[in-house]
């Protein structure tokens, strides 16, 4: 999985941080592509990464504030220019399909792909595909506002080709079927029980991002034991106070998320304007005391996250 974040800042655009998204590509299955959230500007942002919009074949909506959905109606409109024609799908909260509809008919924008809108009703399943399933919960913010979370499917295992070269059977058709089927018969009329000629399946990978939000036991149990959490961090430490009024996080507040949540990893964005490169140093100073393994976004940084080793 490859994140490429193409927005890390807050309520509005900064000289070095524009609004929120972030874009998730998957070299490992055909490099499909995935966008969560949509602030102003996003599709000029895409133009300084390999990001690109022909692949893109969903887009989570985290909540409807506008600089995490301004630069929606852009995106589906750039996407039909380039000659996309391949479905999309957007997932988000009630109210997206109101917007959407009403933003490409009033602009006459006209779409050469079919475009399918999942309004949220309730916390659960939302999307899924070969090889991932999404869940979403809602969090604690001033407007609905949901986490989402995305589950890998396990990956077979390896085909133990040794082994089969071993007993004679050499590379062909039948190797695919060998890891396909539980049993299969042979060229030479034997019957092989294939478990033996195949490894351990690879356990999938977890990943969370989340919504604005306040700290919240909804978060907390989305992000449960996650590879990935990727986490608001609008404040500073000190400015607890004024995160709770804004229904906002802290720096600290999602490095102690990470933290009880056990996650493996940690990603500050969204952080507010009013803090400058030092003090953005400083937010993730502090993070780090709480929760050692945690990075701050920039715009166009990008961070891989590989298979996970697991017992």
């Amino acid at each position: 999985m490859k994140f490429t974040f193409l927005g890390t800042g807050a309520g509005m655009p900064a000289k070095e941080r524009n609004v929120t998204s972030m874009a998730l590509s998957f070299p490992e299955y055909d490099g499909d592509l995935w966008l969560f959230d949509c602030g102003e500007g996003t599709q000029r942002q895409i133009l300084y990464t390999a990001v690109k919009l022909t692949k893109l074949t969903a887009v989570f909506v985290t909540h409807l504030h506008g600089d995490h959905l301004f630069g929606l109606p852009g995106i589906l409109g750039s996407r039909s220019f380039q000659g996309a024609e391949h479905p999309l799908e957007l997932i988000g909260p009630k109210g997206l399909k109101a917007f959407v509809e009403t933003s490409l008919q009033i602009s006459g924008t006209h779409l050469h792909y079919p475009l399918v809108i999942h309004e949220i009703d309730s916390n659960g399943k939302v999307y899924e595909n070969e090889h991932f399933i999404v869940h979403a919960c809602e969090l604690d913010h001033g407007i609905q506002s949901f986490g989402y979370r995305i589950t890998e499917k396990d990956q077979p295992g390896e085909l133990l080709v040794d082994r089969l070269i071993d007993l004679g059977i050499r590379p062909g058709p039948i190797y695919k079927k060998i890891k396909e089927q539980s049993q299969v018969i042979l060229p030479d009329g034997r019957t092989l029980e294939t478990a033996p000629f195949i490894g351990k399946k690879k356990k999938g990978r977890h990943v969370v991002v989340l919504g604005d939000t306040r700290p919240c036991h909804a978060a907390l149990k989305l992000a449960a034991h996650a590879d990935l959490l990727v986490h608001e961090a609008t404040f500073n430490g000190q400015s607890a106070r004024l995160a709770h009024d804004y229904h906002h996080s802290t720096s600290i507040q999602a490095a102690e998320m990470a933290q009880k949540a056990e996650v493996k990893q940690l990603i500050l964005s969204h952080l507010s304007s009013r803090y400058q490169k030092k003090e953005q140093h400083e937010l993730l100073k502090e993070a780090k005391s709480v929760f050692k393994q945690t990075y701050l976004a920039h715009d166009f940084w990008t961070f891989e996250l590989p298979y996970q080793q697991r017992s």
